[in-house]
């Protein structure tokens, strides 16, 4: 393994598509630097890395992620799409889709997505996705894609307190379960699985209904940060292809996924 000390442990899923080969590592820099720099080689496909500890974790533009030792899935899938699931938004919604039901299995919970990249829990973020893409020198299939996801298991509500963040949770603070993170990262890797057959064989229609009631803005009067402006206004259509927004003078103004960074309720 480049830059990494070997994994510790090596298990083996019976998984479709993904997981297939899970290595677990005590602690990494960053799960997503290690898929990356296996980028080069297409037969990774599907390969999970887990740490149960990481030191230079990132978030959504660059932030910090870090958490205690065996406190969270700290994951990363290393992924050689088909061209047509090559779209970092659609790559995130199906992230997001498969933590949400992992949670709700899990806690019996009703998880919310928050636009892009977070999974809430009563409004406490528990889980952030990063998506990270380099070019693979394969011509036949160029594009390699990290997917690292960190999911808040195993924190107390005064872990929180104490690094001041009042607005993060985890599925013990949050649901009051005591899970394995190993444990979460299997069902995690499982579901996820699952819906990205789902994927190669063509049916985004679920995906993307699970997506929109997650997120549960659609039909709601929002607030819109898009790459070149901000907007505010209903919205009409929200699908994996683009939103669609109703003006107040009633003109409708199309963007695609991948030009919005924030989209949120504008009713409090």
């Amino acid at each position: 393994m480049p830059d990494s000390l070997p994994p510790h442990r090596t298990v083996a899923l019976p998984t479709r598509h993904l997981g297939r080969r899970l290595l677990v590592f005590p602690q990494l820099d960053s799960t997503n630097t290690l898929a990356l720099a296996l980028g080069s080689d297409p037969t990774q496909h599907g390969l999970a890395l887990l740490a149960l500890e990481q030191t230079v974790g990132r978030g959504q533009y660059g932030r910090l992620w870090q958490a205690p030792p065996r406190s969270s899935v700290l994951m990363s899938l290393l992924l050689f799409p088909p061209a047509p699931l090559r779209r970092p938004a659609l790559i995130v919604a199906w992230a997001a889709v498969s933590v949400c039901e992992t949670i709700a299995q899990l806690t019996e919970r009703a998880p919310t997505i928050k636009w892009p990249n977070d999974v809430l829990i009563a409004g406490k973020k528990v889980c952030g996705i990063l998506i990270e893409q380099r070019t693979s020198g394969d011509p036949d299939w160029p594009l390699a894609t990290a997917l690292g996801i960190g999911l808040n298991v195993a924190q107390s509500a005064q872990t929180f307190t104490s690094a001041e963040l009042p607005d993060a949770g985890s599925l013990f603070s949050m649901a009051g379960v005591a899970a394995d993170t190993e444990d979460v990262a299997v069902q995690l890797i499982r579901q996820l699985d699952e819906q990205y057959g789902r994927l190669l064989d063509g049916d985004f229609t679920a995906l993307e209904a699970q997506w929109q009631r997650r997120l549960g803005l659609l039909g709601r009067q929002v607030r819109v940060e898009a790459v070149d402006r901000e907007l505010r206004g209903r919205l009409v259509e929200l699908t994996l292809d683009g939103l669609r927004i109703e003006m107040a003078g009633g003109a409708t103004v199309r963007l695609a996924p991948e030009a919005v960074r924030h989209l949120w309720s504008a009713v409090a």
